[in-house]
């Protein structure tokens, strides 16, 4: 793997040349630029993951640098660095999308932790943008659907491609949120069947006396309140794709028809004795494993047989490594530009609440948090580690005698009230319902920090 490189950017040569040896011994590719000008003259040609840059220098400034690389939409990380600093700098400096803000004297260790930080969210942004320009085959439209960088999300999208070529029905299993409605889009999508119908139906969202009439359709005066003939899904789905999402929920004898459609591929609208014939593709979603259902008698063992042609298990989130960053960036800057707002920066911090949230609703809690970044619902300026609640929902696995489990149990409750409450130790106090002085001393205790 190439090194990351820095581009240093300061209108004093000593201090330019210092950096460069301790970034060089840090393990950086560096280069320098004595102003700002001459440092955007040597973006292209350099590619730099971070610029490390003094605020005050003749002709542009560092600022005035920070603007013009948003501007361009160069995949960079922005550092200033400055000896006059002061807040409303600091601030300006961050709103304009700078990854840190130091002030001189600054302690090289730190320097060279928070380059770092910002060379990893550049690769992250880099990795978007190459996966914007794979080539051949619709790759490059499958992976804006199927994000990530992981080995699983890899071997998705190779089976993606090749399942949708072949006729085959197909079980999508996956945790709620997961995105099987996203995968049996692309399985449609990808297909010869792209420009026939694709029908989605939650399964678990009709009665069960509406059942057969939702999926098969029914002809007029089949039963009171038929006024009309109906086409159902399957016959609207004729030449395209049925998606049947929570297929788990389907009660037992309407699968037992379902079956039937399946094998003979044809089907009888209700009320009716004309068998039509059906050329669709079967995509059935779950959010439970099927053969365990068809073991336990909840589900029809024939009709697990008859799908399982193929199956696609989706990974959870949580067991995706580092996509959960590179999926928040893509749908921040998806959600920016559909509200028509800048994406905001993500700093160290908020990189770190995005690993380690625990994401029970996936990829759809993922997305949600990431609109509500991008469109600055909260007012009161928290955090987004504040935004998207504790690191995990959980309680964690306790161990030893009773008085360590009570204390690792009262732990997590404050430290899960003072995420929820910015770090605010009266309301947090007020939430447990205790005096803010018994708080204090139990996180004391406890070694709870703010």
């Amino acid at each position: 793997m190439t090194e990351p490189s820095v581009l240093i950017v300061d209108d004093e040569e000593m201090i330019r040349t210092a950096l460069e040896q301790w970034l060089r011994l840090s393990g950086y590719a560096t280069h320098v630029a004595p102003d700002a000008a001459s440092a955007l003259a040597r973006l292209d040609a350099i590619r730099p993951h971070v610029i490390l840059s003094d605020v005050r220098m003749p002709g542009l400034s560092g600022l005035d640098l920070l603007r013009r690389v948003r501007e361009l939409m160069v995949p960079a990380e922005v550092i200033l660095i400055t000896g006059h600093g002061d807040v409303p700098m600091a601030v300006e400096a961050m709103r304009q999308g700078a990854f840190d803000f130091l002030q001189k004297p600054y302690v090289p260790d730190e320097l060279v932790a928070s380059i770092k930080r910002a060379a990893e969210q550049a690769g992250l942004k880099r990795e978007i943008a190459d996966l914007r320009r794979q080539l051949d085959g619709g790759d490059a439209e499958l992976a804006l659907r199927l994000v990530g960088s992981s080995e699983a999300v890899e071997r998705l999208r190779h089976m993606v491609r090749e399942l949708a070529h072949i006729p085959a029905d197909v079980i999508i299993l996956g945790e709620t949120g997961t995105g099987k409605e996203v995968v049996a889009r692309c399985l449609h999508d990808f297909s010869p069947r792209a420009k026939a119908p694709f029908v989605a139906v939650n399964c678990a969202a009709i009665p069960a006396e509406l059942i057969e009439s939702e999926l098969f359709g029914h002809e007029a005066g089949a039963f009171t309140g038929a006024g009309a003939q109906r086409v159902g899904k399957f016959e609207y789905a004729n030449g395209g794709t049925l998606l049947l999402d929570e297929i788990e929920s389907m009660p037992l004898l309407a699968q037992a028809k379902v079956l039937r459609v399946i094998q003979e591929r044809v089907v009888e609208r209700v009320g009716s004795n004309k068998q039509i014939p059906l050329d669709v593709r079967i995509i059935a979603a779950s959010k439970v494993d099927l053969a365990a259902e068809s073991m336990a008698g909840r589900f029809r063992a024939d009709l697990y047989y008859r799908l399982n042609l193929a199956t696609l298990t989706l990974p959870p989130l949580r067991a995706r490594g580092d996509d959960c960053v590179l999926l928040f960036h893509h749908f921040l800057g998806a959600a920016a530009k559909r509200f028509n707002r800048p994406a905001p920066s993500l700093h160290p911090a908020d990189l770190d609440a995005i690993r380690r949230h625990g994401w029970p609703g996936n990829v759809r809690e993922l997305k949600a948090a990431a609109e509500r970044f991008a469109i600055g619902l909260d007012a009161s300026g928290r955090s987004l580690a504040a935004m998207i609640g504790p690191a995990d929902a959980s309680m964690p696995e306790a161990t030893g005698g009773l008085a360590e489990r009570v204390a690792a149990y009262e732990r997590h409750l404050i430290e899960t009230e003072l995420v929820r409450h910015g770090d605010s130790i009266a309301a947090t106090a007020e939430a447990l319902q205790v005096p803010r002085r018994t708080l204090s001393e139990k996180m004391t205790r406890l070694g709870v920090r703010r």
